[in-house]
């Protein structure tokens, strides 16, 4: 795969931070949304902000990160499979993209179509996915800061080999 130049790299980095805290801005408005419902706020309100700031701003910034995130690993040294960090990340990321597409995004809809009719079950749902999103990505963030556990053993032999080649 080809490599960028590096300006373009941190071009690539730049769009990659700037999208990923915003998926976590989102994720912190709908669970500042889900706690201010469950402490007593009208559901009849925020859901139906919770549903238009998920579907029109979460949903969106989580397939970007994803895609700039998969396009960063390809475009750089750091490659896609090649560090164990950057695979945990990738899996992290893939998992949440999908619960936020297949699962927090049709739960929003929900909540905001049916607002103060949602059981309290579903309320609490509300609260929990955006706490664990919130989690995972400060996870990933970690990860990214101090990128732990070094190369996949079966990138090594190529790496060395390419090492002993120049």
């Amino acid at each position: 795969m080809p490599r960028i130049p590096p300006t373009a790299r941190k071009g690539l980095l730049t769009l990659h931070l700037v999208t990923s805290l915003g998926w976590l801005g989102a994720d912190l408005v709908l669970l500042t949304l889900g706690i201010a419902v469950q402490r007593g706020a009208d559901p009849a309100v925020l859901y139906p902000v919770g549903a238009l700031v998920g579907t029109v701003l979460f949903a969106p910034l989580s397939v970007l990160v994803w895609l700039i995130g998969v396009a960063s690993a390809l475009l750089t040294p750091w490659g896609l499979l090649r560090y164990r960090w950057v695979v945990v990340k990738l899996v992290l990321t893939t998992v949440m993209v999908g619960l936020v597409l297949f699962l927090l995004t049709p739960n929003l809809r929900h909540a905001g179509a049916v607002g103060a009719a949602l059981p309290a079950r579903d309320r609490a749902d509300l609260v929990i996915a955006p706490a664990v999103s919130t989690s995972l990505m400060i996870i990933a963030t970690v990860l990214s800061t101090y990128k732990p556990w070094g190369r996949r053993s079966a990138a090594q032999p190529a790496l060395a080999g390419r090492a002993r080649n120049r």
